[in-house]
């Protein structure tokens, strides 16, 4: 696994808890902020190849 994608992935983890726990203190800005964050993450990622779903390192 290269740096970007390694880097990538990890700002999506971090992103996903990011927005779990905006959700679950019921923070509704910073869940959309952190959701607008993923789907960009998301999107950079299918535009490289990149699987979302690949085991964590």
């Amino acid at each position: 696994m290269d740096a970007f994608t390694a880097g990538l992935l990890q700002r999506i983890w971090a992103t996903e808890s990011d927005l779990t726990r905006a959700r679950e203190t019921g923070d509704d800005f910073l869940a959309e902020v952190e959701q607008s964050e993923l789907d960009d993450l998301h999107r950079l990622a299918a535009e490289h190849g990149v699987e979302v779903g690949a085991t964590r390192v």
